[in-house]
């Protein structure tokens, strides 16, 4: 069974950091798209960063140059999954969630859902 575990969430000011980590677990598939979505209350989700197995990234328009994304292979179907966020703004403010998929179709289709996906992690920027 695949596994996603997200860490790293909090409340913090505007302008600050965060480091987001998801550790992905018994991931086989040679393929893959793995990235971040985030939804505030109210809104549509929004796929935030995408990294596939080309080490290929896409980034949000909202979040390019601000946000990045990066993965570690930790061999044996495990992996690890960052999103460094920096220069945040109240508007990044929503619950953060990863994702694994072999299509990318979920991270620009709101009502797509990606195959596999963690719990999701609050974060919280202040003005």
């Amino acid at each position: 069974e695949v596994q996603l575990v997200e860490s790293g969430g909090g409340s913090v000011q505007a302008g600050g950091s965060l480091t987001l980590s998801c550790i992905i677990s018994n991931y086989y598939y040679t393929n893959y798209f793995m990235g971040w979505l985030r939804q505030a209350p109210g809104k549509e989700r929004e796929g935030v960063a995408l990294i596939d197995s080309a080490d290929i990234k896409t980034y949000a328009t909202t979040v390019e140059g601000r946000f990045t994304i990066s993965l570690v292979n930790n061999k044996n179907g495990k992996y690890t999954l960052y999103l460094q966020m920096n220069a945040l703004t109240p508007e990044d403010t929503a619950t953060y969630t990863c994702a694994a998929d072999s299509s990318l179709t979920w991270f620009r289709t709101p009502l797509a859902r990606p195959r596999f996906a963690g719990q999701g992690t609050q974060v919280t920027v202040s003005s």
